[in-house]
């Protein structure tokens, strides 16, 4: 396997001063699949945008952010939108305002694919009904001629996960890809992001809270606390033995609120 992101000693600063996110490192192989996970503040969606080049106004990362062979820090808007889609591609949190409210589903997924790929006319629309049908969406003529506002929130994340996957990137990005949805459909997107990873020897970069979710989605952890490394390796070792307690309080958190649960569904 290659390196396909390589962070080193990441660090994001407000132009007070304030420090957000303090020497970060890590690193995600072709194929391999990292988490990072923290509570809200912890840095790790500002990880997860620094490595795209798009901190909001007002932050600055520096350090390194290598993507492939191109430098992130420091680089021209022309160089990152090079890297966004084709390199790096990113599912966030809420479909609902990554997509275009007034743009029908099936042009959205075509934006990315007439700028990466270089496709026009019926090429592209094979390619974006491919993108659809990839993502087990149910009419696929249907969903093309939507827009947003008239699918569900399943799908609406589907779509978005379409157009992230369209252009086949070396990275996919997924900031909290499943919070906004119900369990079942949760799964089902968990279930499509496994799948894309293993067919096409994608680097996956899952952000998210939920250390369970995380647990059955990487192969890898890293625990942020305060836009710091607490700690970080092999998911199983780290669910099963924390060595930190902030780690060992995300995981006894995770362990209280998967009992209630059980216990909830064993009186029902």
């Amino acid at each position: 396997m290659t390196t396909a992101i390589e962070v080193t000693d990441l660090r994001i600063a407000t132009a007070d001063g304030a420090v957000l996110v303090d020497g970060v490192s890590f690193a995600v192989q072709d194929g391999e699949r990292l988490g990072i996970v923290g509570e809200s503040g912890s840095g790790k969606s500002l990880t997860a945008l620094a490595v795209m080049g798009l901190l909001p106004a007002g932050l600055a990362a520096s350090g390194s952010v290598r993507v492939g062979d191109v430098e992130v820090v420091g680089a021209p808007e022309r160089t990152l939108r090079a890297v966004r889609g084709r390199m790096v591609a990113p599912v966030f949190q809420e479909p609902t305002t990554a997509l275009d409210p007034l743009m029908r589903a099936g042009a959205q997924i075509a934006e990315p694919l007439r700028r990466h790929r270089g496709l026009r006319g019926a090429a592209v629309e094979r390619a974006v009904r491919a993108a659809v049908a990839d993502v087990a969406l149910p009419d696929p003529e249907r969903i093309v001629r939507s827009y947003p506002w008239e699918l569900s929130g399943g799908q609406r994340q589907r779509v978005a996960l379409a157009m992230a996957l369209a252009c086949q990137p070396r990275v996919l990005i997924a900031d909290e890809p499943t919070t906004a949805l119900d369990v079942t459909v949760q799964a089902q997107v968990l279930d499509l992001l496994d799948r894309a990873v293993a067919e096409r020897g994608m680097g996956l970069l899952f952000i998210s809270h939920d250390l369970p979710v995380v647990a059955r989605t990487v192969d890898r952890v890293l625990v942020l606390e305060h836009g710091r490394t607490v700690e970080q390796g092999a998911v199983q070792q780290v669910v099963a033995h924390p060595a930190e307690p902030y780690t060992q309080r995300l995981v006894g958190s995770a362990r209280s609120l998967q009992d209630t649960l059980d216990a909830g569904r064993a009186g029902a």
